[in-house]
């Protein structure tokens, strides 16, 4: 069976590597439950450890963020597969995360035929979910109007082409204050175009009487959860259409 894709999309330096990172880290300490389902393996260990190990804390030296993806590594998004099994059914199941620049979204977003947005539109046509990142931390700060514009330009975007696929409007570094009306506005840029979208709040900063080797973060568990829960769209059939010339009802009718 196909892989289920998830497409994480939004502008440059909106968080999106370091939601995947942190990920990656929960899973493989063993912090993320998802009702039941255990991490099985992956093909792509090698580009996991990539976006993460910045993350890593090495003595003397403090975690980092994941570098910016660049948007000159080709014209196909990275793909970070996850195999995840649910022992009580029995059952596994395929999950690829599209890791992209932002800058591809953004061009994608102006013009859907663009060359710079090649990556975008692949995320875009063969996605089975989407994550819609919004970073808070650039909602507030100085430029704070060109950020906001660029998810309103995604939004509308991804609203003409998303074919009713779940949608998740996700707020990266929840830990930053930001104004109630810029909220409102991003969350309605989703909304009109996506109604059924939903929303999640996540940092990977933990409050402060957490334990550091039990460090979730915040609402990270929770937006993994909701990705791994997602289901390809089912394909409606038409109806049989049942006719006294069917050679199998005559063949049936005749040994009778």
């Amino acid at each position: 069976m196909r892989p289920i894709v998830i497409g994480v999309i939004g502008p440059q330096n909106a968080g999106k590597t370091t939601l995947l990172a942190a990920w990656y880290m929960l899973l493989g300490r063993g912090l993320a439950d998802l009702n039941g389902k255990l991490f099985a393996g992956s093909y792509t260990l090698s580009g996991w450890e990539a976006v993460a190990g910045a993350m890593r804390w090495s003595p003397g030296q403090p975690p980092r963020f994941p570098p910016h993806t660049t948007s000159r590594g080709g014209r196909a998004p990275g793909l970070l597969h996850l195999t995840l099994r649910d022992p009580d059914r029995g059952r596994s199941a395929d999950f690829l995360f599209t890791d992209a620049p932002g800058e591809w979204f953004q061009k994608w977003a102006l013009n859907t035929d663009s060359q710079e947005g090649v990556g975008a539109r692949w995320v875009s046509e063969n996605a089975d979910a989407f994550l819609v990142v919004a970073d808070r931390e650039a909602l507030s700060g100085g430029s704070m109007g060109s950020a906001r514009s660029a998810l309103q330009l995604i939004a509308k975007r991804l609203g003409a082409e998303y074919r009713g696929r779940p949608v998740a409007l996700v707020w990266t570094k929840a830990d930053v204050t930001i104004a109630q009306d810029m909220v409102q506005t991003v969350r309605t840029a989703v909304t009109r175009e996506m109604p059924d979208a939903v929303e999640f709040s996540v940092s990977v900063v933990a409050d402060a009487d957490v334990d550091p080797l039990m460090n979730k973060g915040n609402g990270l568990v929770d937006l993994l959860r909701w990705a791994v829960e997602t289901k390809r769209a089912a394909v409606e059939l038409p109806p049989p259409v049942v006719s006294s010339q069917d050679p199998l009802f005559i063949y049936r009718n005749r040994k009778q």
